[in-house]
């Protein structure tokens, strides 16, 4: 099969789309699909890298505006394929537009990854094209049931929907570095709660630092790096917390395993419905670690199941945060029953292989049937 991958970035940003896109590539590879990726480069040269079956052809840049990319040459290299099927993963508003206008694949394969939440003025601009978009798509590719259910775009296009829940590699989260995990293990001795992510406005660090003032005994660390880190480490600065939070970065990808080792529980505390999903709670789980996470009506409560994996807390309330992390604090009985649970639920819900094989069921069942009414859901209800 021939499949055309359309994306913001591949190689330069590592956020938690990148790294489903980049997994579900590397499946359909070694599925032996041939498969060809269009993205934004970093700069204004353009490049094409081709290896064991994959082209990426990274777009000039010429800037970015509200999050996007701006990559002129985008409808042209659109005329130049003609695959199986197009997937174009949305937001994205150039190559959901320009693809629906100009592309020539046999099926085109919508992935809403997220609502856009931000920019809503340029949104309501936007709409009439993104509506257009997702009325011409074959299918509509969403992570959970969730974000389904709760947002007002998709309930219009409900029928089209197909639900493939992001996976991971859950071997490599597993079996961790014994050298860094050993390392990391003289650094902090004490009950250690664990973020990973980029410092970006929805993820809600500065109600999780807020919560520290209340969680004794323990060291909180930020892996990850990004647009607030300043801003948050003034902000752990004038609280006085600096010998309890640490901003460690970015961490080289065969090093994290390691951190979520070091780490005694998991905290994602976003306040937005921008955390669509949270692949990092799959990372954590993988991992062995209870989670504590907030109800935004998207994935992060169809991962994190509430007293089967971790906490589920309101958005933006330091006092439940801490509530919730002093409880796993003081119970290494009810962190480990979490954690067996988020084991069984990675395990069984969220892995590589199965993403990829109901992501290429889907494909299939486009490419012998044709039309979307035949085409049966691959996912059942929600992950508990």
């Amino acid at each position: 099969m021939n499949i055309l991958h359309i994306c913001k970035h591949y190689f330069h940003e590592m956020g938690g789309m990148e790294t489903y896109i980049r997994t579900l590539v590397q499946g359909q590879l070694a599925a032996g699909h041939d498969v060809t990726v269009l993205a934004a480069g970093d700069n204004m040269k353009p490049a094409v890298q081709t290896s064991n079956g994959l082209t990426v052809r990274q777009l000039s840049r010429w800037g970015t505006f509200a999050s996007t990319p701006l990559t002129p040459g985008l409808p042209l290299a659109l005329t130049r394929y003609r695959p199986d099927i197009t997937h174009v993963h949305s937001p994205y508003p150039p190559a959901e537009l320009f693809n629906t206008l100009l592309g020539r694949s046999r099926f085109t394969v919508i992935g809403y990854h997220s609502d856009i939440i931000r920019q809503r003025h340029l949104f309501k601009l936007y709409e009439p094209f993104l509506k257009m978009t997702l009325k011409k798509a074959n299918v509509i590719i969403c992570s959970s049931s969730n974000y389904i259910e709760t947002s007002p775009l998709l309930s219009i296009f409900r029928d089209k929907c197909r639900v493939v829940p992001y996976g991971i590699d859950i071997e490599r989260f597993a079996s961790p570095e014994l050298s860094v995990l050993e390392n990391l293990g003289r650094k902090f001795g004490r009950f250690t709660i664990l973020f990973v992510g980029k410092l970006r406005y929805y993820k809600g660090l500065n109600h999780l630092i807020e919560a520290m003032l209340r969680v004794k005994d323990a060291d909180l660390i930020i892996v990850g790096d990004g647009p607030l880190r300043s801003e948050l480490e003034s902000q752990v600065a004038a609280l006085k917390l600096t010998e309890c939070i640490h901003f460690v970065g970015r961490v080289e990808d065969e090093d994290l395993p390691a951190h979520y080792h070091a780490a005694d529980c998991f905290v994602l505390p976003s306040d937005s419905r921008a955390e669509a999903f949270g692949i990092v709670l799959l990372e954590a789980m993988a991992a062995g670690l209870p989670l504590v996470t907030t109800e935004l009506g998207t994935g992060t409560s169809f991962v994190n199941i509430h007293g089967k994996t971790g906490f589920v807390v309101p958005p933006g309330d330091a006092d439940a945060l801490s509530e919730a992390i002093n409880t796993l604090r003081k119970d290494v009985a009810l962190r480990e029953r979490f954690a067996q649970g988020g084991r069984e639920q990675v395990r069984t819900e969220f892995s590589q292989e199965g993403m990829v094989d109901r992501m290429m069921n889907i494909y299939d069942q486009l490419l012998t049937k044709g039309s979307l009414e035949k085409i049966s859901p691959v996912w059942q209800g929600a992950a508990q």
